[in-house]
């Protein structure tokens, strides 16, 4: 067997591929957990685009917190959120973003 036929032989295991991919549009997630959390209060419920994914997955830093995460892990993503959704009176142009790399559990496709 070549190694080329091994790799595709492995079947990924639960949250090795990655949920979103580049393009995708996505909301930041809108709840108000207790204590240890990973996405700023202005920037819940905005909606963004994923501009890359993180090559590394990283477990669940939120269940990892608290003592609790239990081996489950999941892929970071760069998005940009345009300044609009950050200030209402913002002037400036559309394109005009703020990128910032999220753990996909504070993520939800549009």
């Amino acid at each position: 067997m070549t190694s080329q036929s091994i790799a595709q032989a492995v079947v990924a295991a639960f949250g090795e591929t990655p949920t979103f991919k580049v393009g995708d549009l996505v909301r930041t997630g809108t709840r108000f957990p207790i204590g240890h959390y990973r996405l700023p209060m202005y920037l819940r419920g905005k909606s963004a685009v994923i501009e890359r994914v993180i090559a590394t997955m990283g477990v669940d830093n939120e269940e990892e917190g608290f003592g609790r995460n239990a081996g489950s892990k999941g892929h970071y993503y760069r998005i940009a959120i345009p300044l609009s959704q950050i200030w209402a009176d913002y002037k400036g142009p559309a394109s005009d973003g703020l990128r910032v790399e999220v753990f996909e559990n504070w993520l939800e496709r549009i």
